[in-house]
């Protein structure tokens, strides 16, 4: 079986507030970009491989989802190939989705019946936003993300350019190393249901001061794509990806 687990952008990330556990409270929208793709094959075999293109097994969480479900279910070995296209460690989630996929492949290839909510429940444990791709629609995340609710947001007016500088990239400990949680008064969705030229000033990433203090070059991006007609701009996830949003 052959997929192409696609990435995904934030619209706004608010950092709410800091947990017991160490890691924060947020809320944003993921939406899926179907256009940025890595390639995925699962099939059975004789004994377990893993055949990844520029990627390794050890840490890779193909692997890691074919275990977890392995733990529970009498899965027979399989061969995993994986061909990394979309851009590594710019927050659009790439090693998310393909996690994601990896489950629902491995439910569909051996029959196991789990259905969204199940697998969903198996992908959070996996990453923090590696639930939204077994939905892969419109979602807003809250909690660590795994919290998710569906959105009815159409975009299909508009075209999305999303922009990978080469050479940055922003580690998650970077991103947070300067985050002052705040608490939002206005649920994420009130500001999403306003017009999208409202968005501007009003829906923002949380991670984008601190990220762009280091990497001034994220920042010129994104007044780049606002000084060429952009109608809201933003970085997604702790970056480094900036992707703009346009009237087609």
């Amino acid at each position: 079986m052959k997929a192409c687990p696609n990435v995904k952008i934030n619209v706004g990330l608010h950092v709410l507030r800091k947990r017991p556990d160490g890691y924060h409270d947020l809320e944003t929208l993921f939406l899926p970009i179907f256009d940025i793709h890595d390639e995925l094959e699962i099939e059975e075999a004789g004994e377990f491989s893993f055949d990844g293109e520029g990627v390794t097994w050890e840490n890779d969480l193909t692997v890691q989802a074919y275990r977890l479900l392995k733990a529970d279910f009498d899965l027979p070995p399989v061969v995993i190939r994986l061909a990394k296209r979309a851009p590594v460690g710019a927050g659009l989630g790439g090693g998310s989705s393909d996690a994601a996929f990896a489950l629902m492949m491995l439910d569909s290839i051996f029959g196991l019946g789990l259905g969204q909510e199940r697998l969903a429940a198996y992908a959070a444990r996996l990453g923090s936003d590696c639930a939204f791709f077994i939905y892969n629609r419109p979602m807003v995340g809250r909690g660590r993300g795994e919290i998710l609710s569906e959105f009815p947001l159409d975009l299909s007016p508009y075209r999305i350019q999303v922009e990978v500088p080469s050479g940055v990239s922003v580690s998650t400990r970077e991103a947070y190393g300067g985050i002052v949680p705040l608490e939002r008064l206005t649920p994420i969705e009130d500001i999403l249901s306003l017009p999208l030229p409202q968005w501007r000033g009003l829906l923002v990433n949380d991670f984008e001061p601190q990220v762009f203090a280091l990497h001034p070059e994220l920042a010129a991006i994104k007044e780049r794509f606002y000084a060429s007609g952009a109608l809201y701009a933003a970085m997604s996830g702790s970056g480094s990806a900036i992707y703009g949003i346009f009237e087609k």
